[in-house]
């Protein structure tokens, strides 16, 4: 049976991610102190400088001469079989949808692709090293640490780049906000004045009409006169919201093919500091692991700096983000009480066929099976974020999943032990 100094230890690496949730929650929900602006601007940095340096981190202090074949391929199989799934089940939806006579941007706006990559990630990016490892430690050994950290990897230079080409492809298909150094705040404000001088445009043409009508009779003067004059107030008393409100002239516009869509995500993929960070820190690794070299302490230091902000600020993000939403549970408990089946049931369930298969067996079998049970990452919130993917759901997996998850995990901890 797991020792209660474990359990100890996994409430002590528990304790910290609340507290950043309960005070970005307090932070917007009572205290009023960060308007909707400046907490996308903290998820935002996370998301373009927090998040890849902890990669880099992760990446960069990696063995990769000393890694365990069977671990990687029986993760990577529960991956791809998820992955591939749910692919084939969104691609007979689409077409099904398509069939259906429904024309193409409602096909593309009914798209099943957000389902794809928030159940993928879900069931299959589990919070590995801020749980995993004092839990798993306390279950089967200090050997389980260097085990999880190659999950973790894994994951950063693999599959939350899969991810984060959906969550591109997505955008480059719908313009939508994307991870870049230019913030989508800015974006926004470009919106705005567009439709502000669109507005201003609308208004002076308008004046103009009634000018030209002015020339007529004197009855017609009269009724221009005062038209006019409701012109010119109007000119210059429109508000913001009502200029984001008013609508804006349609044009035609030709579908992207999906081969072009592929294209413009995969040029934004490797334009992004994820991308970046894994590859860097992948090769910072092969030389320095081959090469018995250390990485210089004054860029290391510079690092820790940075990337130690990641997990406290992404638990910030997530409770200032639930914060701002009408109920607690901002998704609804029918879609909580299912995502919860998908990351502590199915995730783990098909982890256990993969790694059957595979040929794993013994103690290396049961970690690969209890990590897959693990709560949700925490950077996978950050990334829904930050493209307006279905965060509600993300956010109630990350807290509601840190709740449940001691008592799931230690039920596959007895279950595997049989």
């Amino acid at each position: 049976m797991i020792p209660g100094s474990a359990v100890y230890h996994v409430v002590e690496a528990m304790a910290p991610l609340y507290t950043a949730a309960v005070l970005g929650y307090a932070s917007v929900r009572w205290l009023k102190a960060f308007s909707d602006e400046q907490c996308a601007g903290i998820n935002h940095f996370v998301a373009l400088y927090a998040v890849p340096v902890l990669i880099f981190h992760m990446v960069s202090t990696n063995n990769p001469y000393h890694m365990n074949e069977r671990l990687i391929a029986a993760d990577t199989l529960q991956k791809v079989v998820i992955l591939l799934v749910l692919m084939a089940w969104g691609l007979w939806n689409h077409f099904r949808s398509r069939r259906s006579g429904g024309d193409g941007k409602a096909a593309a706006r009914a798209s099943p692709l957000k389902w794809v990559v928030t159940t993928f990630s879900m069931a299959t990016l589990p919070n590995t090293i801020i749980m995993g490892v004092p839990l798993l430690d306390g279950m089967y050994g200090d050997v389980s640490g260097g085990l999880m950290k190659q999950i973790v990897v894994l994951q950063f230079c693999i599959w939350y780049n899969v991810v984060i080409f959906l969550y591109e492809f997505m955008a480059a298909r719908d313009g939508s906000a994307k991870i870049s150094p230019e913030s989508p705040l800015a974006t926004e404000a470009t919106v705005s004045e567009n439709c502000a001088s669109h507005h201003e445009v609308a208004v002076n043409i308008e004046i103009t009409e009634v000018a030209a009508a002015a020339s007529s009779t004197p009855r017609d003067r009269s009724v221009a006169d005062g038209t006019m004059s409701v012109a010119k107030e109007l000119s210059g008393s429109v508000t913001t919201e009502e200029v984001m409100d008013a609508p804006l002239p349609t044009t035609a516009q030709q579908v992207p093919s999906v081969m072009h869509v592929v294209w413009m995500a995969g040029k934004k993929l490797l334009k992004i500091p994820n991308t970046y960070a894994s590859f860097l820190g992948l090769i910072w690794s092969l030389v320095a692991f081959k090469a018995g070299i250390k990485m210089p302490k004054i860029v290391d230091d510079s690092l820790f700096t940075i990337y130690t902000t990641a997990v406290g600020l992404s638990m910030f993000a997530s409770g200032t983000f639930i914060a701002r939403q009408s109920r607690f549970v901002p998704c609804g408990y029918t879609i909580a009480s299912l995502s919860m089946v998908v990351k502590f049931l199915i995730g783990p369930v098909i982890m256990l066929l993969a790694s059957l298969t595979i040929g794993l067996h013994g103690t290396l079998l049961r970690i690969a099976v209890v990590q897959a049970a693990l709560p949700l990452a925490v950077t996978s919130f950050v990334y829904a974020e930050e493209y307006k993917v279905h965060a509600d759901i993300m956010s109630t997996g990350v807290i509601l999943g840190i709740f449940i998850s001691l008592p799931v995990t230690i039920v596959y901890y007895i279950l595997m032990g049989l």
